[in-house]
């Protein structure tokens, strides 16, 4: 197969890559909101309010983290295929799962939860932890040149299974970030709550993983 015939197959609208990746959002979501169920069960054995909050920033923490080294492989994968010009792969490298891993695990999730009527508490990390996150965004870009330097197949195996990972990962910290932000009584809300993250997870991940680098590709010179 020739490169133009590889790059018409991934010629989709927006559209065509939400409805693609609304599957693995919905069964994300669905497993994070059982992890968190989980979580919860066990909290209710410890009455100290302050513990279990720190212990769910720690978690929603460790999973925005992780997402960011997704994030940015995932970019960075997808960018290779269809443009070699390093200088604007560091780019959207960088911008890309900066933007919208805190749309994803942050800003959305803090939206809905004041949409429901919740006093969330607003929180960036980028912002606020910037030495914690730039080595994750490191290794991401990193990850994501020495995919981009194996075979088609081989990237193409990468490629998917690091998205299903993606979003898995960012349907956990979004549903961490929730709890321990100020949205304690999530259950009463599950159905809503459920919804919103599907929302907050599919969109910032596939424009994230595919159409902003494959659009950014395709702008200025390919070498």
């Amino acid at each position: 197969m020739n490169q133009d015939s590889k790059n018409h197959t991934h010629e989709h609208s927006v559209y065509d890559e939400l409805i693609c990746h609304l599957p693995y959002a919905v069964f994300s979501v669905a497993f994070a909101l059982i992890v968190l169920s989980f979580f919860s069960s066990f909290s209710v054995y410890n009455s100290d309010v302050l513990s279990k909050c720190k212990t769910a920033k720690i978690l929603f923490h460790s999973f925005h983290f992780m997402h960011i080294v997704f994030a940015a492989t995932g970019t960075l994968i997808t960018f290779l295929r269809f443009s070699k010009n390093i200088v604007n792969a560091l780019i959207i490298g960088v911008i890309s799962p900066a933007f919208f891993c805190m749309l994803s695990d942050s800003i959305l999730p803090y939206v809905a939860g004041r949409i429901l009527g919740v006093p969330m508490k607003w929180h960036l990390c980028f912002v606020s932890e910037l030495s914690n996150v730039l080595p994750f965004l490191f290794v991401g870009i990193v990850t994501g040149f020495v995919i981009s330097k194996h075979d088609h197949t081989r990237q193409s195996i990468y490629s998917l299974s690091s998205h299903a990972m993606h979003i898995l990962i960012s349907s956990l910290a979004s549903t961490f970030f929730i709890v321990s932000h100020g949205f304690a009584n999530w259950y009463a809300h599950i159905g809503a709550v459920f919804l919103s993250l599907i929302i907050a997870v599919v969109i910032p991940c596939t424009l994230s993983d595919v159409v902003v680098p494959m659009m950014f590709a395709k702008i200025g010179p390919k070498k």
